[in-house]
């Protein structure tokens, strides 16, 4: 029989000193996360009144027009619900935490380690994410380096919202997400009220606005402006969010615009004639 002793663990490395202001944190954290658990326990949500809430919430166009998101990939584009909608589903929802923690900043090498979560707190259900973030933005093709802390904690703080909006998908019920994202879409659709005529005029001055011609729009949908119908509208409402909020650029979400057969077969303006002087019989 063997009686040689088992090696003994090795100890983890722990700082030195806590002070004192990490120890309330500590402490105020451990019983925040026990006092969540109990308050759920004893009020757990009524998914009725959860599913009114949202309902009414998605029926506010100031909600409607930030549901959705789209941006360029690939030569293609990507769109889904926004990080505001999965939030605002959250709230309705009732017993859920969410958030992002920057875990590590390695300057060196121009990244961050950062972890996103979502945990429903009645069912204990979580779901998380570690990633890593690189210190860089895209320009041209090209990443440029961040070195600013303001710029990297903007591009930490972008990318972590990503994250935490797929976590609190993932927690949330699909049909109670899917019913929340068609009734958006029926916000949208409706234009507060205002008769189609009046969100085509508003669509073509707003767009205007930012280089875009009624033709370049008519590409885009594939009919001519009098053929569009609400859902169209709503297309259009939530590509100029986009470019608003820089996802995307005018000319990934719009085809130049094209020559027709009159400005091509159009004879050429004549020169005006010029008259030099003495030359006069």
């Amino acid at each position: 029989m063997n009686n040689q002793m088992a090696p003994a663990m090795p100890q983890l490395p722990a700082p030195s000193r806590v002070g004192q202001a990490t120890a309330i944190e500590q402490s105020r954290a451990v019983a925040e996360v026990h006092a969540a658990i109990v308050v759920a326990q004893q009020c757990p949500r009524d998914v009725q009144a959860a599913r009114l809430a949202m309902q009414d919430s998605c029926k506010q166009m100031g909600l409607a027009e930030k549901a959705f998101f789209r941006y360029s990939r690939g030569g293609g584009q990507v769109s889904g619900e926004s990080i505001h909608l999965a939030r605002e589903l959250a709230r309705c929802w009732g017993n859920m935490q969410y958030g992002i923690a920057e875990l590590s900043r390695d300057d060196v090498h121009g990244q961050s380690e950062m972890m996103a979560f979502a945990w429903d707190v009645q069912t204990n259900s979580r779901s998380s994410t570690a990633f890593i973030v690189p210190h860089g933005r895209d320009a041209g093709g090209k990443i440029k380096p961040l070195t600013e802390l303001r710029d990297i904690y903007e591009n930490n703080a972008n990318m972590g919202a990503r994250r935490v909006r797929e976590m609190i998908l993932a927690i949330l019920p699909a049909w109670y997400v899917e019913e929340a994202k068609e009734l958006c879409n029926q916000t949208l659709a409706g234009g507060g009220g205002k008769p189609i005529p009046v969100l085509v005029d508003e669509a073509l001055v707003g767009f205007a606005g930012i280089g875009v011609t009624a033709d370049q729009m008519e590409q885009k949908i594939g009919r001519t402006k009098d053929q569009w119908n609400a859902y169209d509208l709503a297309q259009f409402r939530v590509i100029y969010r986009s470019i608003q909020r820089r996802e995307v650029a005018v000319e990934d979400e719009f085809p130049p615009p094209l020559v027709t057969v009159a400005e091509v077969t159009a004879p050429a303006p004549k020169e005006p004639e010029v008259t030099v002087p003495g030359d006069v019989a």
